[in-house]
């Protein structure tokens, strides 16, 4: 190679090998970083060899973004220790042993990412993460990095940041103030430190009880009593008019001042928004370069319908809309109402122009209910999401005994958990709604999963007639347990291909055209749920389309503690069921498909030929 220094691109990741016996590592590592380049001073496959790796630091240091360095962490620090600058400017620099058994973060830990990046390679080398960060090591957040992480703008008070993170490490009273919700809050909400307590409003803060306070709004809050760190999420849509070539000067210094004097905080103006007629509108552009915003363009015919606060029949001359600022403003946001109405500005003579600001609804502070399925009864087969959820609700509604209680037990100490079972549908409503109304997450705990069998369907009659924010997570329904349990695979190549869901007469009427004997003309795997309390009509439907020799399954209380199991034939089927007394919670399973071992899938046959096979 020539003696000629090797110059390197910005942002490349650099892999600096000091011995020929880390090369195979630092392959692996270059896998994996797409960006990684591999700097040794032999020649070698995958590597750029370089004359001096003194020289090589010397003259790309400031401009690599990390640094993965193979060798002792002694070298390491004295090769890169005078070109160090300052912790916002330094690459990431994290130093692995020779035989790949540690990642050591050695600058730039938070701000620059190496305690990630040690993190990282840990994870791809099987080695061992050493993070050295106090923060890091008692588990606690690091704030210095939570703005960068999120997408917040920080703003100090009192205090400088390292001063912050010195009396939060020393675990002073602190208040978490959240006045929004997103990830990032979430975060918060699911690592809350010991002495960190967490209030969803700042008039509820007694301020005399802290020492700190950090706080995620979107709001200004110019003074504050305590040393405060205040991040501001992006949160607000702010919708735009103006006249045709409308000079932006000042424009944007007006807007903040405007919001300010309403304490709004310009840091977290998501999207800038106007009509499709001033989409090319000089205005427009400048303002989402002043915010650091993206730009939402919307069509007349998609604001038509949207009511606005002040309507103005010029507007609608102009545009075929009653109001651009607002009704952009209220389309962007999916709000209903905004913050901030409709204001007029005028900085230079003949550039008028108008503005909106409404509240992004996904970041919005307020109630929410959740449907979650419990799946078929195993705490430990509901769903991550479910058990995330059930970590947070501030008020269980769970199905009475048809959901183990032990479920209840994800609940936070400070939950209330009450059981369905001697509630009607309005009280249940009721219930649901006055925790909704108070802002909180309220948990609607179904059996299995809640759509099927569920009667969901009326409950979420309420909650639209109200207009009560729900979701639905889904969950294993018994069906799924019962082939996992039966270790039975309910569908067999050319033989039955079709699972069908459903259940016996009984108090609710079945659709004729959905009677058990029709259905099984098909002979397929058959689930029959909510029927053990007639299943003799059940099993005089089924033969008459079954063979009475044809597999079934009583599966009762599947993955419960006392789970039980009973397999036969279809003509033994009502005896099982009565013999056992069972009744709530027990699944039939009919089909040719249960403990069948004779179908045989084309899709690992040595011939078969498919996408996946190379």
């Amino acid at each position: 190679m020539s003696e000629e220094m090797v110059r390197c691109e910005h942002n490349e990741t650099a892999i600096i090998v000091i011995s020929a016996v880390s090369l195979p590592m630092a392959r692996i590592i270059k896998d994996e970083i797409t960006d990684a380049v591999i700097y040794a001073k032999e020649e070698t496959k995958d590597a750029v060899v370089v004359p001096s790796l003194h020289a090589l630091i010397e003259e790309n240091f400031s401009r690599w973004k990390q640094v993965i360095f193979f060798g002792a962490s002694g070298i390491c620090v004295r090769m890169i220790a005078p070109y160090l600058k300052d912790k916002h400017e330094d690459p990431a620099v994290v130093c692995v042993d020779s035989k790949g058994l540690y990642a050591i973060p050695i600058v730039s830990g938070h701000i620059g990412g190496a305690n990630q990046l040690a993190k990282d390679v840990a994870h791809i080398l099987g080695a061992e993460a050493v993070v050295t960060t106090q923060s890091d090591t008692e588990g606690l957040w690091a704030l210095d990095t939570l703005g960068k992480r999120f997408g917040w703008k920080a703003d100090e008070r009192g205090l400088d940041m390292n001063q912050f993170i010195a009396e939060f490490v020393r675990r002073r009273p602190t208040a978490l103030v959240l006045e929004m919700k997103n990830k990032g809050t979430h975060y918060l909400e699911k690592s809350l430190p010991d002495f960190v307590t967490c209030f969803y409003d700042m008039e509820d803060v007694p301020v005399s009880a802290f020492k700190l306070m950090i706080v995620v709004t979107p709001y200004e809050y110019p003074e504050t009593a305590i040393p405060a760190l205040i991040f501001h999420p992006k949160a607000f849509s702010l919708g735009v008019g103006c006249r045709k070539q409308s000079n932006p000067e000042e424009v944007a210094d007006y807007i903040t001042k405007v919001m300010l004097d309403n304490k709004l905080c310009k840091d977290s103006i998501e999207h800038i928004c106007t009509i499709e007629l001033k989409k090319d509108e000089p205005l427009v552009k400048n303002l989402a370069e002043s915010f650091g915003a993206d730009i939402r363009i919307y069509s007349a015919d998609e604001l038509k319908d949207i009511e606005v606060p002040n309507p103005s029949e010029k507007a609608f001359e102009v545009t075929g809309v009653y109001g651009v600022a607002e009704s952009c403003a209220l389309k962007s946001s999916r709000n209903d109402c905004l913050l901030l109405p409709k204001q007029k500005g005028c900085i230079v003579d003949g550039s008028n122009f108008t503005f909106a600001v409404a509240m992004n609804r996904e970041v919005q502070r307020e109630g929410f209910i959740e449907i979650v399925g419990a799946g078929p009864g195993d705490p430990e087969l509901i769903s991550v999401r479910g058990k995330e959820l059930l970590q947070e609700a501030d008020l269980i509604l769970y199905a009475g005994s048809l959901v183990p209680i032990e479920l209840t037990y994800y609940a936070k100490p400070e939950a209330v958990i009450r059981s369905s079972a001697g509630l009607d549908l309005e009280e249940q409503v009721e219930l649901m709604k006055t925790y909704y109304d108070k802002g909180l997450l309220v948990v609607r705990l179904h059996t299995g999963d809640p759509c099927l069998f569920g009667a969901i369907e009326e409950q979420m009659a309420y909650f639209d007639k109200y207009g009560i924010q729900y979701r639905i997570t889904p969950g294993i329904s018994a069906f799924q347990a019962a082939a996992a349990e039966l270790k039975s695979q309910f569908t067999i190549p050319e033989k039955v291909q079709t699972i069908i869901l459903t259940r016996g007469k009984g108090r609710t009427p079945m659709p004729e055209k959905e009677a058990l004997h029709k259905l099984a003309q098909s002979q397929s795997t058959m689930c029959i749920y909510l029927s053990a309390n007639v299943v003799e009509d059940v099993q005089k439907e089924l033969l008459m389309a079954y063979p009475p020799t044809t597999p079934v399954a009583v599966c009762y209380k599947l993955t419960w503690k006392d789970e039980r199991i009973y397999r036969g034939q279809l003509k033994d089927l009502s005896q099982m069921v009565r013999e056992n007394n069972l009744k709530l919670t027990t699944l039939l399973v009919v089909g040719d498909a249960i403990d069948n071992r004779e179908g045989l899938s084309r899709l690992y046959a040595r011939e078969f030929k498919h996408l996946f096979r190379k």
